[in-house]
């Protein structure tokens, strides 16, 4: 029913994804998928566009029940409407938190390689940052050391940074890890910050749990972060929630406030609510796109580019490829944008544990994936 094969000319907008680099590059770096939002989405802001006053907007009840029915629906986690907060953006969210629990004299802890704003956050609360490495097996595929995580957790530790599925490994953790990495919280008095905006992008034989959902006790541990921006390619609108249980820390969260962080916008808000009410069946076969691209790129790089290790991702449309085997000139981010033409992600941006990797965003037509890939491999080969 949906076009995944076809998108507009995004260089003649104002793109970051797009504009950033020459027109000769393909850019397959930043999360922003080259894929039309759902038609549902489209037609709710062209008819709120329409009635012509925009004026300041509220969250309504009925907003909440959107997400209270989806969370329920989709991974069986009962959620109160008093639970919810609207913020703009799963970053400002993680930030938010870290800043509501921690400060000088504390400390922060994840895992690493980790999404970037990851590393950035504990910085800007003014707190230090812990890094545990996760383990990367033999077939690439990452598992967490659990032992070293406890280890590194100290007196003054007081948020986990949490990120499920994970950017940019592509783990999505099960629920024995998520109740183990839980059980350690627990007992040290750490808070979760669980970053869980790729949650609808779970692979076959995957599933999504959020770690709140799985006691009562966890929940009220935990602060939950959630987004239709990656899932319906609407991030530039800028709608999250915030699911927190704990009214003191919901308290804290809104105290940390301070009258810097806004509201959700009134095209956020209609934009958000669509995708969550009646995006699902175009979510449903972005799904099965995204999968075969997985599967054509780790069957291509395994074929035709064996010098790059990779293992399918789990969740999200990104995978993270291991160059550290790749006999080329200098960095591996570079040389491919300078004799392929193609941008990526440095895998240092992560965290050290991401030296010699690199980003590779998926989400887009399959003819896109396979020309990037083409023009790898005659890099490489030439």
């Amino acid at each position: 029913m949906y076009d995944f094969e076809h998108f507009p000319d995004r260089r003649k907008t104002e793109s970051v994804k797009w504009r950033i680099y020459g027109e000769d590059v393909l850019p397959m770096w930043v999360a922003d998928m080259d894929f039309i939002s759902p038609p549902e989405v489209i037609k709710a802001l062209q008819e709120r566009v329409a009635h012509g006053v925009f004026g300041y907007s509220l969250v309504t009840d009925e907003m909440k029940m959107v997400v209270i029915k989806r969370m329920a629906e989709r991974y069986h986690w009962a959620v109160e409407s008093s639970d919810i907060i609207f913020v703009p953006g799963v970053v400002p969210g993680f930030n938010l938190t870290c800043q509501a629990f921690a400060g000088a004299g504390d400390s922060i802890i994840m895992q690493t390689p980790v999404y970037p704003p990851f590393l950035e956050a504990p910085v800007q609360a003014g707190a230090e940052r812990i890094e545990v490495e996760l383990v990367r097996r033999r077939s690439g595929r990452y598992e967490i050391d659990f032992d070293a995580f406890e280890k590194a957790i100290r007196p003054n530790t007081r948020v986990f940074m949490l990120c499920n599925p994970h950017n940019p490994v592509g783990r999505v953790f099960d629920k024995a890890e998520l109740e183990k990495l839980a059980e350690i919280c627990l007992r040290h008095r750490v808070v979760i910050c669980s970053d869980e905006i790729h949650s609808d992008l779970v692979f076959s034989g995957h599933q999504h749990i959020p770690i709140a959902s799985l006691s009562e006790e966890i929940a009220q541990q935990t602060v939950t972060l959630i987004a239709p921006s990656k899932t319906f390619n609407i991030a530039g609108l800028e709608c999250s929630v915030i699911i927190c249980p704990n009214e003191e820390f919901r308290q804290k969260l809104e105290t940390a406030r301070r009258g810097l962080m806004g509201h959700v916008n009134l095209l956020g808000l209609t934009a958000g609510m669509s995708a969550y009410r009646e995006g699902d069946l175009w979510l449903k076969e972005l799904m099965a796109t995204l999968e075969g691209n997985r599967d054509y790129l780790v069957q291509f790089i395994r074929e035709r580019l064996p010098e790059i290790n990779v293992y399918p991702a789990e969740g999200t449309y990104l995978a993270w490829l291991d160059c550290r085997s790749l006999s080329v000139e200098g960095d591996a981010c570079k040389f491919f944008l300078r004799k392929a033409k193609v941008a990526l992600n440095p895998g240092k941006d992560f965290g050290t544990p991401g030296e010699g990797f690199l980003r590779f965003n998926f989400g887009c037509p399959r003819s896109m994936v396979q020309e990037a890939l083409e023009r790898m491999e005659r890099a490489v080969h030439s």
